[in-house]
């Protein structure tokens, strides 16, 4: 029996620190948590009526893909928003995908095909989704999906970390129309492009497509944050 209820307090303390770990980055990608912000174990632990161990542990997840840092003995510091590394990650997600979108086109028109049927359907015939968190999932899986299919196991890892580094400010690109609209038509050039096997227009389309996004995310993340500044912020 003493086992039992081992392994069941287990499991709750690491659902609890899992509940913690996506409260905590929910509020550092809705700029509730500001870059540069200092909190300590304590206030998270209060905020979330839960113990230290806990919250360290969210914590230590958040530490461990970038997202805060240690500022002291229990201190804790949202790192500072760098926009010229994430514009690195944006440059480096174009020679990735640009390879992606090289080797499909280079693949037989039916495996090709097959590869995309998914996504065809879902950017070119579907009816179209509304602006939000769900929206840019389906974009993630977009470009995962192109880099996957091209079949370099390497290249995929490497994307799906690339993807989580920049999930915090991507997310604001699916917060507009406009932003929408122009995502849904892109998407499907891109995908028209490389089924017609035409390397070079989809390899242009999806650069364009990705720097245009890489303007906009940082023009509306810099609208945010001065928001969000001008707003008491509580740990």
């Amino acid at each position: 029996m003493t086992k039992v209820n081992d392994t069941n307090g287990k499991k709750r303390a690491v659902g609890l620190a899992e509940r913690i770990y996506h409260a905590l980055k929910n509020d550092i990608f809705d700029f509730r948590l500001m870059p540069g912000a200092h909190f300590s174990e304590n206030e998270i632990s209060e905020r979330m009526a839960a113990s230290r161990t806990p919250v360290r542990q969210a914590l230590f997840w958040l530490e461990h893909e970038g997202y805060v840092q240690v500022y002291s003995r229990s201190g804790w510091q949202v790192k500072p928003f760098d926009f010229s590394y994430y514009e690195a990650l944006y440059d480096f997600r174009i020679v990735l995908e640009r390879e992606a979108v090289k080797r499909l086109c280079a693949m037989p028109p039916a495996i090709c095909s097959g590869h995309l049927t998914e996504l065809v359907s879902f950017w070119i015939e579907a009816d179209r989704m509304t602006p939000g968190k769900a929206l840019s999932r389906q974009d993630e899986a977009f470009h995962t999906t192109l880099v996957r299919a091209c079949g370099n196991a390497e290249m995929a890892r490497v994307h799906v970390e690339l993807t989580e580094k920049m999930r915090i400010i991507r997310h604001l690109d699916f917060t507009r129309e406009d932003r929408v609209e122009a995502t849904y038509n892109e998407h499907a050039q891109v995908l028209e492009a490389i089924l017609k096997q035409q390397t070079e227009e989809a390899q242009r389309i999806l650069t364009a497509h990705i720097s245009q996004s890489k303007a906009e995310v940082r023009q509306i993340t810099l609208h945010r944050l001065q928001q969000a500044s001008l707003q008491p912020v509580s740990p």
